[in-house]
């Protein structure tokens, strides 16, 4: 049988903490990006492999019983999803039949795949209607092409909105005041720490779902979760808007609550707080 070895793809914020965790818990793991390694903290037990995802070889995959695609594009636009989530997973895909040992590819994809905007409620049979955004149809044609590609070899993890003690756009709302909110947009979102903790327990599961939507368990609307927000900051309570229709989406978490740290946005956001010397450091 083949040694297990990780190779996580993108050493973004997530995918840098991904791959220290692994090493952290003892796997022989491997970074892999663009950029030199002096650029990322990597764990000293962690090797590195410095190379453009879209030009590997199946000889250099093959080392590898699990690889991860946490990938960053380098423009937020439909031309730079293109560039970095489809070319990966169709070049990859290309060599799916040469990775005769490859155990597992996890792929980190969007719950903005999912089209549906009326306030649905949405679980893990839950099919994607076509999304408005056009980077996130990329993201769903990058996720079909893997399916194809790697069949029962494949998981995917469909995050909603990451935030965090770094990620505090919700925060920075409330405390410039005279916030404006819809009366029914439904959001849903997942603490960065937890998807980190997500990611690494189905990378080391010996037989993990095929799709994981990782997202906390509790989906609120945007005039709850600020009207929250104002009131922990001391800041006025935000406008609504109630001549608009219910929007968003309600997503059932499919992850086990034992993974979860903030099973909540209300869990996740007193920690945040808690975090913040004052109010200067949620500032930009």
């Amino acid at each position: 049988m083949t040694k297990e070895h990780w190779l996580i793809i993108g050493q973004g914020a997530i995918g840098l903490d991904v791959t220290n965790q692994l090493a952290a818990d003892g796997h022989p793991v491997t970074g892999l990006a663009r950029r030199a390694r002096s650029a990322y903290d990597l764990a000293a037990n962690a090797d590195f492999i410095q190379h453009d995802a879209r030009t590997l070889t199946a000889e250099q995959l093959a080392p590898f019983s699990h690889i991860a695609i946490i990938v960053t594009p380098d423009a937020y636009s439909e031309s730079g999803y293109q560039d970095s989530y489809l070319a990966i997973a169709e070049h990859f895909a290309t060599l799916a039949a040469q990775l005769t040992t490859l155990q597992r590819v996890v792929f980190i994809s969007s719950t903005g795949v999912y089209g549906q905007d009326g306030g649905e409620w949405i679980d893990k049979d839950t099919v994607p209607t076509t999304p408005a955004r056009a980077a996130s149809k990329v993201i769903y044609q990058a996720e079909q092409a893997l399916q194809s590609a790697f069949a029962a070899r494949l998981s995917i993890i469909r995050p909603s909105g990451i935030y965090g003690t770094t990620r505090l756009m919700r925060l920075r709302q409330a405390q410039k005041g005279a916030v404006s909110v819809d009366a029914e947009h439904w959001s849903n979102r997942i603490m960065d720490s937890d998807l980190v903790q997500i990611i690494v327990n189905v990378l080391t599961l010996d037989t993990p779902e095929p799709l994981y939507i990782a997202t906390d368990y509790a989906p609120v609307t945007t005039q709850t979760l600020m009207t929250w927000l104002c009131a922990a900051l001391g800041e006025a309570e935000p406008s609504v808007n109630d001549s608009v229709a219910v929007t968003g989406k309600r997503l059932h978490s499919n992850i086990p609550l034992t993974w979860l740290t903030y099973p909540d946005w209300q869990a996740g956001y007193r920690h945040i707080l808690a975090a913040q010397p004052d109010s200067d450091s949620i500032a930009p």
